[in-house]
């Protein structure tokens, strides 16, 4: 097993009578669902439904205080502290930043030998299982809590490597925030955001999107042979842009494209080069979206 810090991440608390019914108004996912040991993926949007910050909420045990954590992108948690505080008007809730004390730790490819609910809050990562499982510590016991389970400590680098394998997007390297729509962002395919549940920020443009089948441009996963392309290179169908290159890692890699043009590519034997690079397209296991070349979606 393997574990990782993850120093780009940081944790918010939101807390409080109306935490559940408050942020259950604001997110993508049903906060309804959540309770502890059940986290769920979500994001805040914007009114014209693009991503402001994308989370994992966390219920923590009443014993142990009980509130929600969420797990977020480090750079982005005053932005998510400030947008919450803006919301909260007169909800009974507290909204804390708590990351100058807490981090958040990856665990993969085995199982903890001891209980990593001794060692702070754990759970899965929701979005898919081979991400493995997460556990906010405070980071100067990251060593002591992966020997404790068992579990190697590597360099956060490798735990991306294992994400960009598996085809997950991160926000800031493989889609932009406040540019992207949820599902751009793959969201829609990684349980991030719940169909079914009550109004929240943004809805509107994600329901219609969603019903009409309109996402032309998602973050899908590449291969390529020898260097890397760059991040952020453009990539192109003979002299037509179709997309930008995002994160890569030990041949593999992500990057947000039109997929129209990605069946045109197909159909017409064209290369497809990102920064100079001949890139490949690699249909991810959790996709049930149309994927360029198939008729329909998978089930």
């Amino acid at each position: 097993m393997q574990a990782a810090l993850l120093p780009e991440r940081g944790v918010v608390k939101v807390a409080g009578d109306d935490a559940r019914h408050f942020l259950n108004g604001l997110a993508t996912t049903d906060i309804n669902k959540v309770a502890p040991g059940k986290p769920r993926f979500g994001a805040l949007l914007t009114p014209q439904g693009k991503i402001i910050v994308d989370f994992i909420v966390v219920e923590a045990l009443p014993e142990d205080g009980g509130g929600f954590f969420l797990d977020c992108p480090k750079p982005l948690v005053q932005p998510l502290v400030d947008k919450l505080t803006f919301y909260r008007l007169r909800a009974k809730v507290t909204i804390e930043d708590l990351s100058a004390h807490l981090g958040v730790m990856a665990y993969w490819g085995g199982k903890a030998s001891g209980a990593m609910s001794d060692y702070g809050l754990c759970y899965a990562d929701p979005r898919i299982a081979a991400l493995g499982m997460r556990i906010i510590v405070p980071p100067e016991v990251a060593a002591e809590t992966a020997a404790d389970l068992g579990g190697t400590l590597v360099d956060a680098d490798a735990y991306d490597a294992h994400r960009i394998a598996l085809g997950v997007p991160r926000g800031g390297q493989d889609f932009t925030y406040l540019d992207a729509f949820p599902h751009e962002a793959d969201m829609d395919q990684l349980a991030g955001v719940d169909f079914d549940k009550g109004c929240y920020v943004g809805q509107e443009v994600v329901s219609r999107v969603e019903h009409r089948s309109t996402a032309r441009s998602r973050v899908v996963p590449i291969a390529y042979d020898g260097g890397a392309p760059m991040e952020g290179a453009t990539v192109l169908m003979g002299d037509k842009q179709i997309g930008i290159m995002g994160s890569t890692a030990d041949g593999y890699g992500l990057a947000l494209l039109r997929l129209d043009r990605v069946a045109e590519a197909l159909e017409s034997a064209t290369p497809i080069v990102a920064g100079g690079v001949p890139i490949r397209a690699v249909k991810p296991d959790w996709a049930t979206f149309v994927w360029p070349g198939e008729a329909k979606a998978s089930s």
